[in-house]
């Protein structure tokens, strides 16, 4: 589904339960629109605590808190759209070029992220102000 900031969407990913638990799947390539390179995980995080607050020029990211919940916000400069992960079977696809903000971790919060690309430090925007810029074809006030 759509999130009206650029081509950001949420998914909601197939779940089987029989009385043994569940299971939430979801495949790359079929269900999900990137094959990974990399992965890492966020966990005790202390609930006043920030994460993200980056776009990356290239990398997409998509988001699973496996555990517990957080908000995740997420900008292209002109729209923003907060959702809630809450469950394992939800995940928020973030195409490069969106600002990410993770925040409002639970104590229990285990957030899994799928990477596009491996990590490459010139791929990252760390400044709003320049962000904006990129975006928007301006260059940076100062």
């Amino acid at each position: 589904m759509g999130l009206g900031v650029g081509a950001a969407s949420l998914h909601e990913l197939r779940v089987a339960a029989d009385l043994r638990g569940e299971l939430s799947v979801g495949e790359f390539e079929r269900e999900l629109p990137f094959t990974p390179k990399r992965y890492f995980l966020v966990f005790n995080v202390p609930s006043r605590e920030v994460r993200g607050e980056h776009a990356h020029r290239h990398c997409e990211q998509f988001l699973i808190c496996v555990r517990g919940s957080c908000g995740v916000l997420l900008d292209d400069g002109r729209n923003r759209r907060e959702i809630t992960l809450d469950r394992p079977s939800r995940g928020v696809h973030m195409p490069a070029m969106i600002w990410g903000t993770q925040y409002r971790y639970s104590p229990d919060a285990v957030l899994l992220v799928f990477a596009s690309h491996y990590y490459d430090q010139d791929d990252y925007i760390r400044s709003y102000d320049e962000f904006r810029s990129v975006v928007s074809g301006e260059p940076v006030r100062t």
